[in-house]
């Protein structure tokens, strides 16, 4: 791993760690209480690590037969370190990125010298350093301790050491893989010791039962470090299950807030300081971090559009990531009670619909989409979208807004997401069902759109809704039946007669029509399954949507 070897070495170590971190992330998801029990440390170190990773597969591809030298270590330690941040989540991504930066500034600051366990001990230093300064208001007992007591531990052995430096003028790659290897595996005997001590100095993980979620995953990043090194099986970690859920206040107050908001800013002469004040009175678990050029900033906070507009004529806001840190406890909770059973792998692409009503909200469910909650009103905001992209677990979305009111948001969403996400114009609830059918996991997002949208091109829509007022012509008063094919109004009156007459308008051509019940619906299901067209087949769903009496799909 001298700087006069390939980036292929640094992207197998780098590959490693993220492999090792993949096996264990959903046990460290479990183990997340602190600053909030919102389950997401490994998800969130893991996709700060493959950022790092892609960088790497991006100069590899450009490097092809030249060193390290020939391409400029500047080059590659900015890239890397830009990587880490922009690529980071999360308190834990966030920090890993600070860890990763220091770590890569050190490597590269020192010219013709090979990495040895001296220049390990120096850049673990550094990646302590700006991991601490990352953070306004350090806690103990978190992966900044377990960070900063392996670096310790490094120092310690360094003064023991018989071959602490190697000789640059004739670098032997396996000797150097196996003492590097040798010094980390001793940082990593410290790094789990402290991460068993992390209960002792922060007490909402003792009230849990658990060890911190971050010390725990820097040990396995550690661990597959090690094995990529040395060739073979990374040296065994012990293993920390999550107790099921006790806490009900974290460490933060960050309970009050719902929105765990991550962005990056690009611009000129951005004061890190300054911008971590302003956030501060926006929200809680504030960390501004970057550059002169570039900030990553992550902000707990009830308003994510306030955090995004401070910036707004300062510089370009970009690489959005919005969670629901209530949605995400709530979910932590359910799975360790559910004897802590893990979600299914995560699929190339996923889907999320708008939906209103438990019963739509079950049926885009049972087809294996994620939903937005769209209140009566069908109306989610663009940083709502956002979080329930973020629930996505892929990493390309499709969004079915369900409505021409959503639609724009949606847009916007898909905007700023850091993910690959396609809105599919969908402008009903029971069209966004029939396209949530040709939802296939290991399909892209723009392959499962354009299935999507062949399906829903010959879909006749209608419905049959109560009058919200008189009619201006006279024909129905409030609280009339009105029913409606595409956005014709077609009969009005008798909810049963007006139900009736949209399923014959609807039954003209069809095979298959959709009814979906809605709350207060007046006439009884098993009544409206003898209402079929001739020759029609009528199926007939619970729906609990508002203001919609009835939604029909005709195919």
């Amino acid at each position: 791993m001298g700087y006069d070897t390939n980036l292929g070495r640094f992207r197998a170590v780098v590959a490693a760690a993220l492999a090792h971190l993949e096996a264990r992330r959903q046990e460290v998801n479990d183990l997340n209480v602190f600053p909030v029990a919102d389950g997401d440390t490994g998800d969130n170190m893991a996709l700060t690590l493959r950022a790092v990773l892609a960088e790497l597969d991006r100069l590899v591809e450009q490097q092809r037969d030249r060193t390290l030298d020939e391409i400029g270590r500047d080059e590659i330690v900015d890239a890397v370190a830009r990587a880490a941040l922009l690529g980071a989540r999360g308190n834990s991504g966030v920090i890993l990125s600070q860890f990763i930066r220091g770590a890569a500034e050190e490597l590269a600051s020192r010219p013709g010298e090979l990495v040895d366990p001296t220049l390990i001990g120096s850049a673990m230093a550094r990646s302590v350093d700006r991991a601490y300064e990352s953070v306004r208001n350090p806690a103990e007992g978190t992966i900044l301790t377990v960070a900063r007591e392996m670096a310790h531990r490094i120092a310690s052995e360094l003064a023991h050491m018989e071959m602490p430096r190697l000789d640059a003028a004739a670098p032997d790659e396996e000797l150097q893989n196996q003492v590097i290897a040798e010094i980390l595996e001793r940082a990593l005997e410290a790094g789990q010791e402290s991460v068993r001590r992390t209960p002792e100095l922060l007490p909402v993980l003792a009230d849990a039962g658990v060890v911190d979620a971050g010390g725990y995953a820097l040990t396995i990043i550690f661990a597959g470090v090690v094995a990529a090194l040395r060739g073979d099986e990374a040296p065994e970690i012990e293993h920390h299950s999550a107790p099921a859920p006790r806490v009900t206040h974290p460490e933060h107050s960050s309970e009050t807030y719902r929105y765990c908001t991550n962005f990056a800013v690009t611009g000129t002469d951005l004061d890190v300081a300054h911008w971590r004040e302003a956030l501060e009175e926006l929200g809680d678990s504030v960390l501004v971090v970057g550059d002169q050029r570039t900030l990553k900033v992550h902000v707990h906070t009830d308003d994510p559009g306030a955090a995004t507009g401070l910036f707004d004529g300062v510089g370009e806001v970009s690489h959005i990531d919005i969670a629901d840190m209530h949605a995400q406890v709530a979910e932590r909770s359910e799975r360790l009670s559910s004897n802590g059973a893990a979600p299914a792998e995560q699929a190339c692409c996923g889907a999320l619909a708008v939906a209103s009503g438990a019963g739509m909200r079950r049926l885009f469910e049972s087809l294996g989409a994620h939903v937005v909650d769209g209140g009566p009103t069908l109306n989610p905001s663009t940083y709502e979208l956002l979080a329930g992209i973020h629930d996505v677990p892929a990493e390309q979305v499709v969004v079915l807004p369900n409505s021409s009111n959503v639609f724009m948001a949606a847009e916007r969403a898909a905007e700023l997401s850091e993910k690959t996400v396609v809105v599919v114009p969908t402008r009903s609830q029971q069209a966004g069902l029939t396209a949530a059918v040709a939802l296939d996991p290991a399909k892209t997002a723009a392959e499962v759109a354009e299935a999507m949208e062949e399906a829903i091109v010959e879909l006749r829509i209608g419905a049959v809704a109560p009058a919200a007022r008189d009619d201006v012509h006279g024909r129905f008063r409030t609280g009339d039946a009105v029913g409606f094919v595409e956005d014709e109004i077609v009969a009005w009156g008798d909810p049963e007669e007006t139900l009736r007459t949209v399923l014959g308008s609807l039954g003209r051509g069809t095979e298959i029509i959709t009814c979906i019940s809605g709350d207060g619906a007046p006439v009884p299901d098993e009544q409206i399954e003898t209402m079929a067209p001739d020759g029609v087949e009528l199926e007939v769903r619970e729906g609990g949507q508002p203001a919609y009496w009835w939604l029909l799909a005709a195919e």
